[in-house]
């Protein structure tokens, strides 16, 4: 039965879309640019910091603006977010991610987080060690949805890519999964809403993590 399964972090095993407001917002406050609205910064969860903050200041904003962007909003990541981890995680997460463990599969973490935050992040909610691998967006050239961090670590763990599936909340890791020649999970739990992920035809859609782990046991 082994296999790889790939998983996002932010809103497909932690609960963090709201934080992650209040994060980008504290952030935006601190470096004195003008606020952005809950549903402009909702927009840009699932992209690299630097394209969302990009996106957030604008492009006309002077780049050491957005250069300072990322280590301030990191900083506050750790003291605003890291504390609550294992409260957020979602339903059925720590009891699931044991099951998939135990029956052999390959579990692997793609996040577009940089790859340090997602360490401390994944240690602070108890469940880091419950996988092989973490990918973050600063550990490849082309983060999602281009196919790098999937293929990454299909071949880090040594299967092929259509052997591997990845579980996620947002159309950049159901299209990540295409372009790797993954099949897919979408969650509608998170951010991204069921029309959007449908938009981008996964291979199954469930609406809480047990079904995930229900699914994934049962896929061929």
């Amino acid at each position: 039965m082994t296999r790889p399964v790939l998983f996002d972090l932010d809103g497909t095993l932690v609960d963090t879309p709201n934080a992650i407001v209040e994060n980008f917002t504290a952030t935006l406050a601190e470096l004195g640019v003008p606020a952005a609205s809950p549903e402009e910064i909702r927009s840009t969860i699932g992209l690299p910091l630097e394209k969302a903050f990009t996106q957030l200041i604008g492009v006309s904003a002077p780049a050491a603006t957005v250069d300072a962007a990322v280590p301030c909003y990191q900083r506050l990541y750790r003291e605003l977010i890291v504390p609550k981890a294992q409260s957020l995680l979602y339903p059925g997460v720590v009891d699931g991610l044991a099951r998939l463990s135990e029956a052999g599969l390959l579990l692997a973490i793609a996040t577009s987080k940089h790859t340090a935050s997602a360490e401390v992040l994944l240690t602070a909610a108890g469940i880091r060690d419950r996988f092989a691998m973490v990918v973050g967006a600063d550990a490849v050239t082309e983060p999602k949805p281009a196919p790098e961090t999937g293929l990454l670590i299909a071949a880090e763990l040594g299967h092929p890519a259509d052997r591997a599936i990845m579980v996620g909340d947002t159309t950049h890791d159901i299209s990540m999964a295409h372009n790797a020649g993954m099949r897919s999970v979408a969650v509608t739990y998170g951010i991204h809403s069921s029309d959007q992920l449908a938009a981008v035809r996964p291979t199954w859609t469930v609406s809480d993590f047990p079904a995930v782990v229900e699914l994934v046991l049962r896929a061929g």
